[in-house]
């Protein structure tokens, strides 16, 4: 039998997957996305409600729904999502909870009890490449557990795109978002990707190959050696695959983003005027990744 990867990393095996609802289609989806990682890891769901969502995403919930919004009802939102996760995951448990405040500091209150937090992510105006809203980037910028923000149009099959992406950053062997990939990976039986993007100098003309050399290779190989120490304590038996690629962190991982079952990033967040931010990389794939985005925080 498989052993919980999340156990043996040594987290807490009891703490649920929490999934922020609201009524609309995406956190429908997140529903689904969250029931079958709760059934990956053996554990339980929590479905979250909070009745001042309103307030962040104005009136399109109530829109999505066909209904004025004063008859939205918290109940009927929180009982559809409980019988979709239930024929979704039958063998999973699930909880409910309706909580009588804003929807961005109830969730992230609830990241600090949760194994991992999972949210939709509803476009506006119909636009193709859907930004985020409100409540999302607020969670992802204070979660105290990894956030999954559920884009893309897959069904989170097990292995439908067959990879795990990490994006290699900074911090070397043992971050928390190398851990949770290689979880992931493992649970979903699949290979995990570690990307690493990497620039040539700037004041290095590219365009004569006669004077592109040893800058750019040490740039390279500095990506490559980067890769090689993120994935140094990795379990035996796990595929993995190792990528460097020119250009910006964000593209590269947009990029490969389309044919992944998940991205997985670090967050280091650094202290602003406005309270805790995202850094670039994890605000842009956040926004425009063509599937599920995992924002693992960082110790400082």
């Amino acid at each position: 039998m498989k052993a919980s990867p999340a156990r043996a990393f040594g987290e807490p095996a009891d703490l649920p997957v929490v999934v922020g609802i609201d009524g609309s289609e995406p956190s429908m989806r997140a529903v689904d996305w969250a029931a079958d990682e709760a059934a990956l890891r053996g554990a339980s769901l929590r479905l979250v409600y909070a009745s001042l969502w309103e307030r962040y995403e104005g009136m399109s919930l109530a829109h999505d729904l066909g209904k004025p919004s004063e008859e939205v009802m918290a109940e009927d939102i929180v009982e559809t999502a409980e019988r979709r996760a239930h024929h979704r995951q039958p063998g999973v448990k699930v909880t409910t909870d309706v909580l009588p405040e804003e929807a961005g500091y109830g969730l992230i209150r609830e990241t600090h009890s949760a194994l991992a937090t999972v949210l939709g992510c509803r476009g506006r105006s119909g636009v193709t490449e859907a930004l985020l809203g409100s409540v999302s980037l607020t969670v992802a910028g204070h979660a105290h557990c990894p956030l999954i923000v559920v884009r893309g149009s897959h069904d989170n099959r097990s292995g439908a795109r067959g990879r795990i992406v990490l994006g290699v950053g900074e911090k070397r062997a043992g971050s928390a978002a190398v851990r949770f990939a290689v979880e992931e990976a493992l649970l979903r039986e699949v290979p995990l990707e570690a990307v690493r993007a990497w620039r040539r100098p700037l004041h290095e003309p590219g365009a004569h190959p006669l004077l592109v050399g040893e800058p750019a290779h040490h740039q390279e190989q500095r990506a490559a050696e980067l890769v090689e120490e993120a994935l140094r304590d990795i379990p035996a038996g796990l595929q993995v695959h190792r990528r460097t690629i020119e250009g910006f962190a964000r593209d590269a991982l947009l990029a490969v983003s389309r044919e992944a079952d998940l991205l997985v990033v670090g967050a280091r967040r650094r202290q602003g005027h406005f309270g805790f931010q995202l850094g670039r990389v994890a605000h842009g794939v956040l926004h425009h990744a063509a599937c599920p985005v995992a924002v693992v925080p960082e110790p400082s």
